[in-house]
């Protein structure tokens, strides 16, 4: 993804690459931490999941951009929940749901860690991209392991790769500063 100037007031934006919504552009504020899943990346996941996520239910927890979210749409998908505690971040998710008449996508503010120690049910895909200097990726993949469905899988996207021991890496690659995964339970 080129880089966009990060000015106060000219929000950044991304495209969603494959789906319904195929060349959609996202734009989302430009925050400390906030940074999208390039394309190259996002293509790349899909490519591994088998392009479409025909019926399954999505959790996208620290959904930022809302990237992955609305990608994770835009595919099939039945539900996705974008979870993320910035307000303004929120307000903006929901903008960008609205403009896509996105009705299968639900935007939850709330912590991430919080929500999965909630009744917040089981996923067939969590996507887990936090700010990499934020250290919750490892509690995040703790609790994510309790919210998968059954044959569930988890995307991890971080700068420094974190104990992956407990999991079964089906799938790593990078990208500049960005690696990242495709799990299951071990």
């Amino acid at each position: 993804m080129r880089q966009i100037a990060r000015h106060s007031g000219t929000p950044n934006r991304v495209r969603i690459i494959g789906g319904a919504w195929r060349s959609r552009v996202l734009d989302f504020p430009s925050l400390p931490g906030l940074r999208p899943t390039p394309d190259r990346v996002r293509e790349t996941l899909f490519n591994w999941l088998g392009q479409r996520l025909d019926g399954q239910r999505c959790l996208d927890l620290f959904a930022g951009s809302g990237a992955l979210g609305f990608e994770a749409a835009s595919r099939g998908a039945a539900e996705v929940v974008m979870v993320e505690q910035n307000a303004r971040v929120v307000q903006r998710l929901r903008e960008q749901a609205a403009r896509l008449e996105a009705t299968q996508v639900r935007i939850v503010t709330a912590d991430g860690l919080d929500f999965l120690a909630g009744q917040c049910g089981r996923f067939d895909l969590i996507l887990l991209d936090p700010p990499y200097a934020s250290g919750l990726l490892p509690p995040a993949l703790a609790r994510a392991a309790t919210r998968l469905a059954a044959g569930g899988k988890i995307y991890a996207e971080f700068g420094d790769r974190p104990d992956l021991s407990a999991w079964r890496v089906l799938r790593e690659g990078h990208a500049g500063a960005s690696r990242y995964c495709l799990l299951e339970p071990a």
